[in-house]
């Protein structure tokens, strides 16, 4: 049996293949702050069109990337309104309020990862001097493995044309929401005016994302990256591994959505868990309190790497297949089989 870790904390634990690191070895390369790399703008180009949109920028994080458009969308003293569970209100280090002076207006999720449209409603400040100007509506798509419905984001742009606001995506994964909905992923950035996706979570690459944009959104936000460190030299050696992963592993990104189902469906039948079936690659597991310490012991001793806690997420990704999905059924079933024989 495969003894190598099986990691399940993140879809950004993955290795490059011995393809795509060829593929970075063979580069063409150029001062990507010159806009002198044609492996970069072959990127931006290609994204940015599969997307929708004019315009790309690559960028070497998620954080950053989702950052820059909020400050290219957003003035000082502006705000945006964004889901108390999105990425880029709880997970990126207030940079938005830090580095932007752009007030989050956070707002409780649905269960379903939406926020709901009477919510948005309530929350845009009025044309007065005493509030911050709601400039923008920003949701994530998938949000914790959730998919969006196409209806609801509909339902939330038409909201945002009656206000004047403009609408930004978190789209790290939205190609796994699209592999979900079977659609293509134009479809779910219509409506918003820009898009951050992501290559180095369920594509599999080593490091980057792509702003999406209009031609003019992108120039402005061109100037905020640069700002923020984001300009790169001869970057064509990384966004050459996101050629490659946009060649190769989209169309496999189900193969994760049904071994995060199987994975789940097994846990479940244990009965001593509480599992969230997945839609996509990401779901989540309730476990007893009193299990946490020694499941954390047992899975290290496994070779099973996850963050256990009492809520705890599993990721599945390119790196996992159903031989190690076997693996992880197993050592939960034997942890929780002895625990059932020591309560006898």
């Amino acid at each position: 049996m495969d003894d190598a870790p099986v990691d399940l904390r993140s879809d950004t634990v993955t290795l490059p293949s011995p393809q795509m690191r060829a593929a970075m070895a063979a580069a063409e390369v150029g001062d990507d702050a010159y806009r002198g790399d044609p492996t970069v703008r072959k990127l931006e180009q290609r994204l940015s069109a599969l997307a929708g949109f004019e315009a790309g920028l690559f960028m070497p994080s998620g954080t950053q990337s989702n950052l820059t458009a909020l400050m290219t969308h957003c003035a000082r003293g502006e705000e945006y309104l964004v889901g108390q569970d999105a990425h880029a209100y709880s997970h990126e280090a207030g940079g938005a309020a830090v580095l932007g002076s752009i007030q989050p207006q956070p707002i409780e999720n649905a269960p379903d990862g939406t926020i709901p449209v009477a919510k948005l409603r309530a929350a845009i400040k009025p044309d007065d001097e005493h509030f911050a100007m709601t400039r923008l509506i920003a949701l994530e798509n998938t949000i914790g493995g959730k998919v969006l419905p196409q209806g609801y984001v509909d339902d939330v742009a038409k909201l945002a044309r009656e206000h004047g606001l403009s609408m930004h995506l978190d789209g790290a994964r939205v190609f796994n929401a699209a592999a979900f909905a079977a659609r293509p992923i134009a479809e779910l950035c219509a409506p918003f005016d820009s898009v951050s996706i992501c290559l180095s979570k369920g594509l599999g690459a080593p490091v980057g994302s792509v702003l999406c944009g209009s031609v003019a959104f992108i120039e402005r936000a061109r100037r905020w990256r640069t700002m923020l460190g984001g300009g790169l030299r001869q970057a064509g050696v990384l966004a050459a591994a996101g050629l490659y992963a946009l060649d190769h592993n989209v169309a496999r990104l189900p193969l994760d959505h049904d071994n995060a189902k199987r994975l789940a469906q097994g846990l479940a039948a244990l009965g001593a868990l509480k599992v969230t079936m997945p839609q996509t690659n990401i779901f989540f597991v309730e476990i007893p309190p009193a299990d946490v310490e020694p499941l954390k012991r047992h899975l290290r001793a496994c070779n099973i790497v996850a963050t256990v806690s009492a809520v705890t997420r599993l990721v599945t990704h390119l790196d996992i297949d159903e031989a190690k999905v076997d693996r992880v059924l197993m050592a939960f079933e034997a942890f929780y089989h002895k625990a059932y024989a020591k309560a006898q």
